[in-house]
């Protein structure tokens, strides 16, 4: 005879069967609602607008790398030509470093320019070890992990360089190097090594320490070099890094009295290793495209004293004060305008840049404004 359940066992059996039953009817009803697709549909991945992907096989060091690469705006003007900001790390600091440049490309502090974020490529790369292998000048006793760096430099002397240069119109010999931590003793390294590939280079939380200072033999050779162009070099750390260290390293460059550099060396309050990259980048591209000014005669800036029409409802003056050309604005703000040349002047902090004109006559009948959102001519009414 067949043995009977308890009461109780058949009490929860009866719950289970019916939370099941509930189970399989909110089942059916959601998937007669929703279809199959749409149940197993992730939401789509966040992309960089206006950015690009290449890829190449170095031959140098038998890795894959990434390019990620942002063009400027009006790069469909083909008459013209553009420097090249590379970006070390471009896994994590592409992203960053096209934001910032973004920003201050609208304050009118660096010119039109190509972005290219340097980043490992393959199946699954590992970053940590990657970089740690790539960007390290020396071994530090642990050749398979470290100081391909040599290798590295030459990848992108050799192969990096000529690829981007193949496929976009640069600039001949503008070319800026970013790097942080390992990136920015990169940066150095590179500095040391090839100092005539960039003119400008910005380095965050440097690992100048290195391998017990190895660094050092390179920066020793370096200062004794005659630079083939100007170089201008940024660098900072954070207030909670090794700041006294940092202080040296500034010291010693700028002790070697190179003709032709120019370095620029601060400690970011409040900041650790990591942290100093959002403002060292944006300090540091500011400080290397700053642009130079002049002294014009005082007579030359007579020449453009008047009022101006921008548009019917808009007329600013332009007056000549402690020989600078100040603009007047209707509710009587002032803003200087500093001289590039004789005929062209911008406004720091604002994407404002003017270029005077002249009659046949000789006489200034308005300017050239290039502002952000397009150009316009500018005349003059007195």
């Amino acid at each position: 005879m067949e043995k009977l359940l308890p009461l109780r066992t058949m009490k929860v059996n009866r719950v289970i069967g019916l939370l099941l039953l509930v189970l399989l009817i909110s089942l059916s009803i959601n998937n007669a609602q929703v279809p199959d697709s749409q149940l197993l549909k992730q939401p789509p991945q966040v992309e960089l607008g206006g950015t690009q992907l290449l890829k190449i096989n170095s031959s140098i060091t038998g890795q894959e790398y990434v390019f990620y690469i942002s063009l400027p705006q009006h790069y469909s003007d083909t008459s013209k030509t553009f420097p090249v900001i590379y970006v070390l790390d471009g896994q994590w600091d592409f992203a960053l470093m096209n934001a910032i440049y973004g920003d201050q490309y609208y304050d009118g502090f660096v010119p039109r320019a190509i972005t290219v974020g340097i980043t490992w490529g393959g199946a699954n790369p590992d970053y940590d070890k990657r970089r740690s292998f790539d960007l390290t000048p020396t071994d530090a006793g642990q050749p398979s992990q470290f100081g391909n760096g040599e290798k590295f430099l030459s990848f992108i002397k050799k192969e990096a360089i000529p690829f981007i240069e193949s496929k976009y119109r640069t600039k001949n010999n503008e070319r800026t190097l970013i790097g942080s931590s390992f990136g920015g003793l990169f940066t150095l390294y590179a500095l040391f090594r090839e100092s005539e590939l960039f003119n400008r280079y910005v380095l965050t939380s440097p690992a100048w320490a290195w391998d017990n200072g190895s660094l050092n033999k390179y920066a020793e050779k370096f200062s004794k070099t005659t630079l083939s162009h100007p170089v201008t070099i940024y660098m900072s750390v954070g207030e909670y890094e090794d700041v006294s260290g940092f202080e040296r390293l500034a010291a010693a460059l700028k002790g070697y009295q190179m003709k032709g550099l120019e370095l620029e060396a601060t400690v970011i309050q409040g900041s650790g290793h990591a942290g100093t990259k959002p403002e060292g980048y944006n300090r540091g591209l500011q400080y290397v495209f700053t642009r130079k000014t002049i002294n014009v005669n005082p007579a030359v800036l007579n020449q453009y004293v008047g009022t101006y029409e921008i548009n019917p409802q808009l007329k600013i003056k332009l007056v000549k004060e402690n020989d600078r050309l100040v603009a007047i604005g209707p509710d009587n703000t002032n803003i200087t305008a500093y001289a590039e040349t004789e005929e062209d002047f911008f406004i720091k902090g604002q994407y404002l840049f003017i270029h005077f004109e002249k009659d046949k006559t000789g006489k200034v009948d308005g300017f050239q404004l290039h502002q952000f959102a397009g150009d316009i001519f500018v005349k003059r009414m007195d």
